[in-house]
């Protein structure tokens, strides 16, 4: 993969690579657990990948401070963006909370920081896991 200038994609751009990445990291997770039924990975898969998901995961972030000054740069660069697309099942502000997230994730992959994507897959795997994301 040649090196793309993610300092200069917008936060659509980065959401969109983000958003695969963490789906990958997610599923991987998921089998890793030895779930084989493709419907219990999709209705477990949900706990991470749901807007609602991204918004209680970002949350959390905040109250552990587990983002840097950079991360949150790109995080308010995807949530920022100005998007075209409705939200599906949730409130404007929730869906743009998802879409920081996801873009934080693609600047992260972009910027070939995979050891931070696993810490981070790492935190929030353990976050929803321990049921701190539940309503």
């Amino acid at each position: 993969m040649h090196k793309l200038q993610y300092e200069q994609m917008n936060g659509l751009s980065l959401a969109y690579i983000g958003d695969a990445i963490y789906e990958l990291e997610v599923r991987q997770h998921l089998i890793s657990l030895g779930l084989t039924k493709v419907n219990e990975l999709q209705k477990r898969s949900k706990h991470y990948v749901s807007a609602k998901a991204h918004a209680a995961l970002f949350e959390l972030m905040g109250i552990d401070d587990v983002l840097t000054k950079t991360e949150l740069i790109y995080f308010k660069r995807g949530r920022n963006a100005k998007s075209h697309t409705k939200a599906k099942n949730t409130d404007v502000i929730t869906y743009r909370i998802s879409t920081g997230v996801e873009a934080l994730f693609g600047f992260l992959y972009l910027s070939q920081q995979q050891e931070r994507v696993s810490e981070l897959m790492t935190w929030i795997f353990n976050q929803v896991e321990s049921g701190r994301t539940s309503e």
